[in-house]
């Protein structure tokens, strides 16, 4: 249950500390002093929609707290999933909002994304406000009801699995049916490019391979010529010894003396290696000579393959890589529209089979919802006769629809408030009193199969008083003996029956507002009924009459 509420800095709430109790906790207050501030600060620690309007007049930020005690093992296991540890059954949620936009998240004091604060509150509280009347006016939502009565998340996420997947393969073959000049007109461009690429035979790194020999042979001539100088220099000619004679002459030097001095065998060692390399240089520069092919046909081959190379690169792609990869995708391509058949024909069996699938599943979700309706249908009218509208019929209409995300159903409810009526779209007939019980009927149905432990209600008596009051009153009391139960309220016999009673006051400070929250005591409770019913000005009759309403609670 939610056991505390601290909120700082939200609206005209300064900061404010609500310590709540199992059962069933009312919250009362004059028009204006702040009562929805405290729905909305639990909606924003929640995880809902919030914007940096809510964050109190001169201040930069504002921040929520909800300390949960005694929550549940699936609660518990549902926070594990999401990477967070639940100790002694507590779970804490914080949400601080900057103007900046910025929100900062944690849950059990660990970072937490909004998302992740939506995702696991979920499982925490049930909030129905004001607004939610409208989903009685959108048949839309009805089959969520359905749904959530009948526990069918299981089957309808099996069926969405298969019905997006039948989806994906219809507009697959729709695609395949397209005109058929088209696709010949593909095949005949896909061809050419194959078989130009083909015939390229194209080699990675080519490119940089024969650029490197164009500009080899572009150069043989200096490239000639200085190999040759090179070797003159080390093989010496007709004028002058080489560097190889003289460096022979040292080392013959050299030999004599280590022969007299061991130390100089190391040189001797030395300068022999070196002139057997000098040697070798001497023979690879002949072989480098022998290798430049001066052909000029040979330039004019790599000159006309580079100029195909790079005329196929504008088309297909930069790089050898990209051009073969080019290549692969559009034989598969060509492959794919040659078979068009064979393929469609494959298409058209997937097809007709996840349709069969879908129709399966479609049928056996339906199944259920029809069976559910009946018993949700008859639970509901109950708990509406019990809230003051005993002829009520509720009718939970039934339309087959074309496959779609949600089954082959479409739900609607239909009412009849009085005797020898026709039930009717609950949007033609129904005032706001009469929506305000319908939903806290159809809110008390679903609660009996519902895992969250904490129901908030805002301003559930709209549009209701005297004894339908009464018995929303008592309808709240009696879902609270199973769950925690919070109700704003501005019906005394339905604040009469609260297990914790909170007014929300507003206060002028300095020209400032402040808003408080205060747990009445047994007096305290009594002078709040008296206003509720008297107003301003509160007689003894009113304050008889309250005391009298708490006592027979």
């Amino acid at each position: 249950m939610l056991s505390n509420l601290y909120i700082e800095n939200i609206a005209v709430i300064e900061k404010t500390n609500i310590d709540f109790s199992d059962g069933f906790n009312v919250m009362t207050g004059e028009t204006g002093a702040g009562k929805s501030i405290v729905i909305d600060s639990i909606n924003a620690v929640l995880g809902q929609r919030t914007g940096k309007g809510i964050i109190r007049n001169g201040c930069n930020s504002a921040f929520v707290s909800a300390t949960f005690t005694d929550v549940s093992k699936f609660v518990e296991k549902k926070a594990s999933t999401l990477g967070f540890e639940v100790e002694d059954g507590m779970v804490i949620l914080q949400r601080e909002m900057s103007v900046s936009g910025k929100n900062t998240c944690r849950i059990n004091s660990r970072p937490a994304t909004v998302s992740a604060l939506k995702e696991l509150s979920s499982y925490l509280v049930n909030i129905h406000g004001q607004s939610d009347n409208a989903e009685l006016m959108s048949p839309s939502l009805h089959l969520h009801y359905i749904d959530a009565l009948a526990k069918n998340s299981a089957l309808l996420s099996d069926y969405r699995e298969t019905y997006y997947e039948y989806v994906k393969v219809k507009e697959e073959l729709e695609s395949a049916n397209d005109d058929e000049a088209q696709r010949l007109s593909q095949i005949d461009l896909l061809s050419f490019q194959v078989d130009e690429l083909l015939n390229a035979d194209i080699k990675i790194g080519e490119t940089e391979a024969l650029t490197a020999e164009k500009t080899v042979l572009l150069n043989s001539d200096k490239i000639i010529k200085s190999l040759l100088k090179s070797k003159a220099l080390l093989d010496g000619d007709d004028d002058t010894d080489g560097v190889i004679n003289m460096a022979d002459d040292a080392f013959s030097s050299l030999s004599v003396a280590s022969r007299y001095q061991e130390s100089l065998s190391d040189l001797s060692d030395r300068l022999y290696n070196a002139l057997y390399e000098l040697k070798d240089i001497a023979d690879l520069i002949d072989d480098a000579v022998s290798d430049i092919d001066a052909d000029p046909y040979r330039l004019e081959e790599i000159e006309e393959r580079l100029d195909l190379l790079y005329r196929l690169a504008k088309k297909y792609g930069p790089t050898e890589e990209d051009m073969l990869e080019y290549l692969e995708t559009s034989q598969q391509k060509l492959k794919e529209l040659e078979d068009y058949d064979i393929n469609r024909e494959k298409l058209r069996e997937r097809y007709e089979q996840l349709e069969s699938e879908s129709m399966e599943k479609a049928l056996k979700l339906s199944k259920i919802r029809h069976e559910v309706a009946l018993d949700f249908a008859s639970s509901v009218q109950k708990e509406m006769a019990f809230l003051e509208m005993p002829n009520v019929r509720l009718v939970v209409d039934f339309k087959e629809t074309e496959l779609s995300k949600l089954g082959i159903d479409k739900v609607e409810f239909l009412i009849s408030v009085n005797l020898g009526e026709d039930p009717k779209p609950a949007t033609k007939i129904a005032s706001g009193g009469e929506l305000s019980r319908m939903m806290l009927a159809i809110k008390t149905v679903l609660a009996r199969h519902d895992i969250v432990e904490t129901m908030i209600f805002d301003e559930i008596d709209t549009g209701i008083s005297g004894s339908a009051a009464q018995k929303v009153g008592m309808k709240l009391k009696e879902v609270s003996k199973d769950r925690q139960v919070m109700c704003v309220t501005h019906q005394a016999q339905i604040a009469a029956l609260a297990d914790s009673h909170f007014l929300i006051n507003k206060k002028f400070i300095d020209n400032k507002t402040y808003t408080e929250v205060e747990k009445l005591s047994i007096d305290g409770r009594v002078n709040e009924l008296a206003r509720i019913i008297d107003g301003v000005n509160i007689t003894q009759t009113a304050l008889d009459h309250a005391r009298k309403l708490i006592e027979n609670s």
